[in-house]
């Protein structure tokens, strides 16, 4: 066994991309919260794909729930996004304030995820 190479135990493997898709998700949520500062949707699709590959490598360890927890924002975020976009051609200030809402609870999801990942701790626990 060669003594150089430094192996990574899979926990730590799985935290190391969980935080990597947290940091994605994090900068598109804050550009989306912040006028002006939009960024590229490839960011996000990255953090999902991301997500959607390494989630069975974390089944039935604590960090599953983050995989589901970024992935699930994602959806949601994305689903109202979609149906609150027809407020935009109509009336210009309830599409912002609904978008702005949407925003800032991507936001507070992925903060939260990030507390608890930091912490050890599945997303959903108290």
């Amino acid at each position: 066994m060669n003594d150089s190479i430094a192996t990574i135990e899979p926990d730590e493997g799985l935290k190391t991309w969980g935080w990597v898709s947290y940091v994605l998700h994090l900068v598109v949520a804050v550009a989306a919260v912040l006028p002006g500062a939009q960024v590229s949707i490839a960011l996000l699709l990255i953090a999902l794909v991301i997500d959607l590959v390494k989630r069975g490598d974390a089944a039935n360890t604590w960090q599953a729930s983050h995989f589901s927890w970024r992935i699930r924002s994602v959806l949601w975020a994305g689903l109202w996004y979609l149906l609150t976009a027809w407020l935009w051609l109509v009336f210009i200030v309830p599409g912002w304030i609904a978008w702005g809402l949407i925003s800032v609870w991507f936001l507070y999801r992925i903060v939260k995820g990030m507390v608890r990942m930091n912490d050890g701790r599945a997303v959903e626990a108290a």
